[in-house]
């Protein structure tokens, strides 16, 4: 970690420092002494310490003492070791388009790494106190498999955790061994709450969870279905990465150093379906949305947040953009955009009863336009075989059952196996970020710049496209011309002239 424009021997952000902070700069305005932890998370990053915590760490000030969270990393030490030395504590920097406000949150009380020892967290989640457990594991921390969404026994972490199930390091072995647990000891279980972004992601984790505990002990996988509460969620708050112009600009402010900043968005939202197993706080008081029906709202988030997102990402990397604001800051790609949201995706999200769509893709772009977040289309474009899946493909699905266009749709795939080829168009190589990285590589190396090769061995992928979608003569033949387009003109030329090279024609039914 650089220490660029730090002073050496600045002081660090912990409970010593805080009052000496500036007024400007919120802070825990409760004893850290006088809390409780009532949640463990699964797997702290940037994400949930940007959403989640802040929510709690808001329950935590209005009184309800009860919700600290216990944090558990999964993989890394990181994390821990940043903010162990800060008793905890870290900046949430607050970034609008002219303004940025600092925000000091207290309410990740306590942190463990899982591999150093895999019975510590199973101990804090026994604890009678604890009452809900959530998880920002990523769609990969699942160990399912993205077609069907049902648990991949052959996953490396299932079959390790299968074999030791008393010792868990993934997320669905952990919630089950410390939800047998609890059950031996006669301790109610805890409600379980996804916050990572996929549809039906309580639904996704209860199957996930049962169908492991099925494979050690049928009668524990029945006890977990019945009383254990998954509910759905959705989760929204755009969350660079940190680096060190961020944590440089975050000491000037502050004053002290802070090792592991968050920077995002002012705009937050949670939404998450009103069941659960043991109690929870009064959420909707500090910012969430307690719903029936959490549908709805993820469909919109999922397909014009996240689609778009994946769109931007694939082709303005391709095309030399490094950040979401800049490509949106094109005429080219935010026409692109709009037209991928108003013409493609918006129709399946009416089809389902989702309305006031109009107000919500302009807050889009609003928040798209925050160069000040500069949040970058490499970040963006990480784990596509795990993301596509859920936003993009089911918008096709939808979309050739109508005998609709799919030309942008189709564009946004194509872009997505350019970019994994992992060279740019520069002849530069691109770090592709994904669990498949090394298949995708060895199928790119093997069509040789043969592109309709190329597209159908990707679109072969069965852990990605399920086999009706990608045997769709209409979906492999738009696929098959917009590659070959990519290679052929470039990203940018590509996007620039969308209409001509692609004009409107719908994709008849078969």
């Amino acid at each position: 970690m650089k220490n660029k424009g730090r002073p050496t021997g600045m002081l660090r952000l912990n409970r010593n420092t805080l009052a000496d902070l500036p007024r400007d700069v919120r802070r825990p305005l409760y004893d850290l002494d006088d809390v409780r932890t009532g949640v463990v998370h699964l797997g702290v990053g940037a994400f949930h310490r940007a959403h989640q915590a802040v929510v709690f760490d808001d329950c935590l000030a209005a009184g309800e003492r009860d919700w600290a969270i216990y944090g558990v990393s999964l993989r890394s030490p990181t994390t821990r070791d940043a903010l162990a030395p800060q008793d905890g504590l870290y900046t949430v920097c607050i970034r609008g388009r002219e303004e940025e406000d600092l925000r000091v949150v207290g309410a990740l009380r306590n942190l463990l790494v899982a591999p150093e020892d895999p019975q510590a967290p199973l101990s804090r989640l026994v604890d009678p106190g604890v009452r809900i457990v959530t998880l920002t594991v990523t769609e990969k921390g699942y160990c399912q498999d993205p077609a069907s969404g049902d648990l991949l026994p052959i996953h490396p972490a299932i079959t390790r955790d299968l074999a030791a199930p008393e010792a868990p390091l993934s997320a669905p072995a952990v919630l089950v061994e410390a939800l047998r647990r609890r059950r031996v000891a006669g301790v109610d279980p805890f409600t379980v709450l996804s916050c990572d972004n996929l549809p039906a992601n309580g639904v996704m984790l209860r199957r996930v969870a049962t169908q492991f505990a099925a494979l050690l002990d049928p009668d524990l996988a029945r006890w977990i279905d019945d009383r254990v509460a998954f509910p759905s969620t959705m989760v929204d708050r755009i969350v660079p990465a940190t680096n060190d112009d961020v944590r440089d600009q975050t000491a000037k402010r502050l004053g002290v150093e802070d090792a592991w900043p968050v920077v995002t968005e002012p705009f937050c939202q949670w939404v998450i379906e009103d069941r659960f197993s043991a109690g929870r706080p009064r959420l909707e008081e500090s910012g969430a949305t307690m719903v029936t029906d959490v549908v709805p709202f993820e469909l919109a988030k999922l397909r014009l947040l996240n689609g778009t997102h994946s769109a931007l990402a694939y082709l303005g990397y391709l095309a030399g953009f490094e950040t979401l604001a800049e490509t949106v800051a094109e005429p080219s790609f935010a026409r692109f955009a709009r037209g991928l949201m108003d013409e493609e995706i918006t129709p399946t999200l009416t089809a389902h009863g989702v309305g006031d769509l109009a107000s919500y893709k302009r807050m889009l772009f609003e928040r798209f336009q925050n160069a000040s977040l500069r949040h970058r289309t490499w970040q963006i474009a990480m784990d596509g075989t795990q993301k596509l899946p859920q936003r993009t493909l089911p918008v096709i699905r939808e979309r050739l059952d109508l005998g609709a266009s799919i030309r942008r749709l189709a564009l946004v795939i194509a872009a997505w196996m350019r970019y994994v080829v992992g060279v740019d168009e520069r002849g530069r190589t691109i770090d592709v970020r994904d669990p498949l990285s090394l298949t995708l590589g060895s199928i790119a190396a093997s069509a040789r710049g043969d592109t309709t090769k190329l597209a159908r061995d990707l679109l072969g992928l069965r852990q990605m496209f399920p086999n009706d979608l990608a045997s769709d003569p209409r979906l492999r033949d738009q696929i098959d011309l917009a590659l070959k387009t990519l290679f052929r003109r470039g990203a940018k030329a590509t996007v620039d002239e969308f209409e001509q090279l692609f004009p409107l024609a719908p994709v008849s039914q078969t």
